[in-house]
């Protein structure tokens, strides 16, 4: 696991107030960069996983997102905007009542998260309640934009595109005629798994059922169904940390394969769970442009100010703090004028450019979806962007 779990913090729920920054984003469509300071006051939160099985993910977010606010306050030199930030360790079941401490504060008036889709389905409701917008960097759920939430946008394709993307890659690419589908049962995982699973058809020789991340360490029976399928390639809808010790146990059983998954897959601690040697080769799909493209000076300053290179996501969630921000300088300082510039507004970020639909998706003309393989290194370096639909 990086060093950027060491720098997490713990708690159920954690409400550090930090003195945050950024200026928006000088390639946003307004071109300003410069704040009045009667928009200052306000907050900023962070809703995610900052602790637990799949804390890298969550803190690779909020690394990109504190940085937008650092960023922003350092050319307004004050501290303008506070960040806020809330442990939701990723669980559907903590979600609810640390957001509901998040909502208690009348200053927070946007959210970055939630990430994960499961915390989503579970916090959401509240969040709407409140009136207070969010953009998910992550959170790929289809049906999250189905629930009639006006608060709820979301940054990146959802699995109705990346589910096609990866089954594409798995028959273009691979040409895999034999395909063994699993999931963890999370809201994401399983979500995942049935499109690719719809996708492939025929191709699919099999499909199991795990416990979630750090819930089963011994994946012994699924090994055993994976070798006497016959598959040549498992997809595994679910986090890194179980793809990591599914991949050592395959490996261990002399399972010649390829594993693939989603974008929750794609982190180092999936390497680090299966041992480097094991993980070379393993394929994992991304509604994410690769980090190391980011625009600008980005990837240089995330470097200087967390010590680590910036990882999945951390771009994106660089980018809807300053979509946030981008508000607040034009005047949104409730939650219901910030929810209303988002609905309209056209920004072009470091990762992507960002509209929504009013259901809060992405604009179908700016998602992309990639494939990634796990290298030497332990770590994931672009293979291919693949086309959304098989």
């Amino acid at each position: 696991m990086r060093q950027v779990l060491a720098r997490a913090i713990g708690g159920v729920a954690i409400i550090g107030l930090i003195a945050g920054a950024a200026a928006c984003n000088k390639s946003s469509d307004t071109g300003g960069d410069t704040a009045s300071g009667s928009n200052c006051g306000y907050k900023l939160a962070f809703f995610g996983a900052l602790t637990g099985s799949a804390a890298n993910l969550g803190v690779n977010i909020e690394q990109g997102f504190e940085l937008a606010v650092d960023q922003y306050n350092q050319k307004k030199g004050s501290t303008c905007i506070e960040v806020a930030k809330f442990d939701s360790q990723g669980e559907a079941s903590v979600a609810p009542g640390v957001a509901r401490n998040l909502v208690a504060d009348k200053k927070i008036i946007g959210i970055v998260g939630p990430p994960f889709s499961g915390e989503s389905e579970a916090a959401d409701p509240i969040f709407e309640s409140a009136g207070i917008p969010t953009i998910t960097p992550s959170a790929t759920r289809t049906s999250l934009s189905t629930k009639g939430w006006k608060t709820f946008h979301r940054a990146v394709a959802n699995d109705d595109s990346q589910g096609p993307a990866a089954a594409a890659y798995i028959k273009d690419n691979m040409k895999a005629t034999k395909v063994f589908v699993a999931d963890d049962q999370s809201a994401y995982g399983a979500g995942l798994a049935d499109v690719v699973k719809q996708k492939l058809g025929p191709l699919v020789v099999g499909s199991d059922k795990t416990e979630g991340d750090g819930k089963q360490t011994d994946f012994s029976a699924l090994v055993q169904k994976v070798n006497s399928s016959g598959a040549t390639a498992l997809f595994y809808g679910g986090y890194y940390t179980n793809g990591g010790i599914i991949r050592k146990q395959l490996t261990a059983a002399g399972w010649k394969g390829t594993l693939l998954g989603g974008d929750g897959m794609k982190d180092p601690g999936l390497s680090k769970a299966s041992g480097n040697a094991a993980a070379i080769g393993t394929v994992v799909t991304c509604p994410c442009s690769p980090p190391e493209q980011a625009g600008g000076t980005f990837n240089n300053d995330y470097k200087t100010k967390w010590g680590v290179a910036a990882g999945t996501y951390s771009d994106v969630a660089f980018d809807a703090a300053n979509v946030f921000l981008q508000g607040i300088d034009a005047g949104n300082t409730t939650p219901d004028k910030l929810n209303t510039f988002l609905s309209t507004v056209n920004y072009k970020g470091i990762a992507n450019t960002y509209k929504f639909t009013p259901a809060g998706e992405l604009d179908p003309t700016l998602i992309k979806v990639w494939a990634f393989k796990f290298d030497e290194s332990g770590d994931t370096k672009a293979d291919v962007e693949i086309k959304t639909s098989a």
